[in-house]
């Protein structure tokens, strides 16, 4: 990555920020894309460390033109771009369309139209929908159990058609759930966090019987830059997990023993999945990667919760979170 020309778009959001500071780090010349807003707001890029040379530029991945234009002496794209809270996705489906499908058009074009040498889409293991088979390889049939998923699809479609009809290339990196520090409060482990923090003994929380496959964000970051330095992943859909999946019940109790709260759950209708909409089981099979790129998760679940817990005990973070409000 030394003194490459990098675009990240969706750079302003939670793992967009981390993958913005590491690349940095590592001297590539970042140019990251914020979604404009009349306030000038930059996102978790706010809080980035000052030091690092980070060339923040505001858009929208939904106009084509200024995709192009953003997209001018890039070497590498890594496109996270992308609205990803699966409970909005059942109120405004159109937004995600626009932004998740047409959004990663826009964002495929300009990096043919401007030659980039290498693109890393991002997915979701959410387009497997509930596991028919464990643990979850690349070659799992797509089930788009929710409206968020299926514009994830069709963005995936898109993106990998452009490598096999114009030899874009390309690689669409497949992480499953990705938590840590900056996450959004609609996310489960935030969720049970912030209320814990703030002294709840009863949680408000969804389903604690389906499982998942949680992967520290800086790993989940790692594995997408490997992926970039890795020519044989071009063409190829690859998963990021950890090998591993955990109950949201017994995921609830270790951050309760981590926190030092005893607490009960109780389960609120408003942040229940439509039936057929549920994803019952995530549990990655990560053998590509490993054999691709020698990436493997460095940051054990435990660990990389105790990390989390701290960031949200500092009152600066807290504060950015209304946890009193279940916002889909």
């Amino acid at each position: 990555m030394n003194s490459m020309r990098v675009l990240v778009t969706g750079a302003d959001g939670f793992i967009g920020s981390h993958l913005v500071e590491l690349l940095a780090r590592r001297g590539a010349k970042v140019r990251a894309l914020s979604l404009y807003n009349s306030f000038n707001d930059w996102g978790w890029l706010e809080g980035i460390d000052p030091a690092l040379k980070v060339e923040v530029v505001t858009g929208d991945v939904r106009d084509k033109a200024q995709m192009s234009s953003i997209a001018k002496d890039i070497d590498v794209v890594f496109h996270l771009a992308s609205l990803v809270a699966i409970p909005y996705s059942y109120v405004a489906p159109e937004s995600y369309v626009q932004t998740n499908v047409q959004g990663t058009l826009n964002v495929v074009q300009a990096a043919m139209e401007r030659g980039v040498k290498r693109i890393v889409h991002t997915s979701t293991s959410e387009v497997y929908g509930t596991a028919r088979k464990v643990p979850i390889g690349e070659d799992h049939p797509l089930q788009p159990q929710s409206p968020y998923s299926a514009t994830k699809i069709a963005a995936d479609s898109i993106a990998m058609s452009f490598h096999h009809a114009f030899a874009l290339p390309l690689v669409v990196a497949r992480p499953f759930n990705t938590y840590g520090p900056r996450q959004s409060a609609r996310a489960v482990i935030p969720t049970i966090i912030t209320q814990l923090l703030e002294g709840k003994k009863r949680i408000k929380l969804g389903r604690v019987d389906p499982t998942r496959d949680f992967n520290f964000v800086t790993d989940t970051c790692e594995g997408m830059i490997a992926l970039t330095e890795c020519d044989a992943a071009v063409g190829k859909v690859v998963n990021i997990g950890s090998g591993s999946e955990i109950s949201i019940g017994d995921l609830a109790k270790l951050i309760g023993e981590i926190v030092g709260a005893k607490f009960e759950i109780e389960t609120e209708s408003a942040r229940l999945r439509p039936d057929q909409s549920e994803v019952e089981r995530l549990h990655c099979d990560n053998t590509q990667i490993r054999k691709l790129t020698g990436w493997s998760s460095k940051v054990a679940l435990r660990e990389g919760l105790e990390k989390t817990v701290a960031w949200f005990r500092k009152p600066e973070n807290m504060r950015r979170y209304k946890t009193g409000l279940y916002n889909v």
